[in-house]
């Protein structure tokens, strides 16, 4: 599969995981398959009732995904991860950064497949966890038009629920694609390296870089 396909099938995938925030006691409450079964079904709801979205209105394709998508995942964790051990060696202000261009540029990533999600549903397996787990991970199906894909989600458990912080797509984990794709950067022109080229494609994609999280 080419770089460009897996990627677009990595954030359809999680863009149909996921939707609004939840009140504090629902979210705390609520287990990590329950959530993604639950979210799953708004996003698609809220896509159908919405033709603007259908259209491909960017402004609020953004809107939805910086609002509603974006607040169930970890990215702090995701960015330091997708880092890796360059992640220690910068400075509180370039991680500050990296994580403000690592997010806007998967908002704009997610709101391009956002828009172009139609029929899709997704199929929650069993979870094998213990109650007391703190990390697990929820397997899924993605039931469309083709064969189903395999989708499987990393949650951790916080103080204010679930949240993923990262996804595999027919065995390829998300960080880790991206983690290859970030230290070849660093260690051709080091972290400030890194934060220039997502600076830059945000830029040339017409991506929300500069929005806070």
């Amino acid at each position: 599969m080419k770089r460009r396909t897996l990627g677009r099938l990595l954030a359809a995938s999680l863009s149909l995981a996921l939707l609004a925030a939840t009140p504090f006691v629902r979210a705390a409450e609520e287990g990590p398959d329950a959530l993604i079964k639950r979210v799953s079904v708004e996003v698609l709801d809220a896509i159908r009732a919405d033709k603007e979205v259908q259209a491909g209105d960017m402004t609020k394709v953004l809107a939805l995904v910086d609002g509603k998508v974006m607040p169930h995942v970890n990215f702090t964790r995701m960015t330091a991860a997708a880092v890796g051990r360059n992640w220690r060696q910068a400075t509180p202000d370039q991680k500050k950064r990296l994580q403000d261009e690592f997010k806007a540029m998967l908002i704009r990533t997610y709101s391009g497949a956002l828009s172009q999600v139609n029929d899709q549903r997704l199929n929650v397996k069993p979870l094998r966890a213990s109650p007391t787990d703190t990390e697990v991970v929820v397997r899924t199906d993605v039931i469309g038009r083709g064969d189903p894909v395999q989708l499987d989600y990393r949650m951790e458990k916080t103080p204010t629920g679930w949240k993923i912080y990262d996804l595999n797509v027919l065995g390829v984990w998300m960080v880790e694609t991206y983690r290859t794709q970030f230290a070849q950067e660093i260690n051709a022109n080091g972290v400030e390296g890194l934060i220039s080229a997502l600076a830059q494609r945000n830029k040339s994609s017409g991506g929300a870089s500069g929005r806070k999280p």
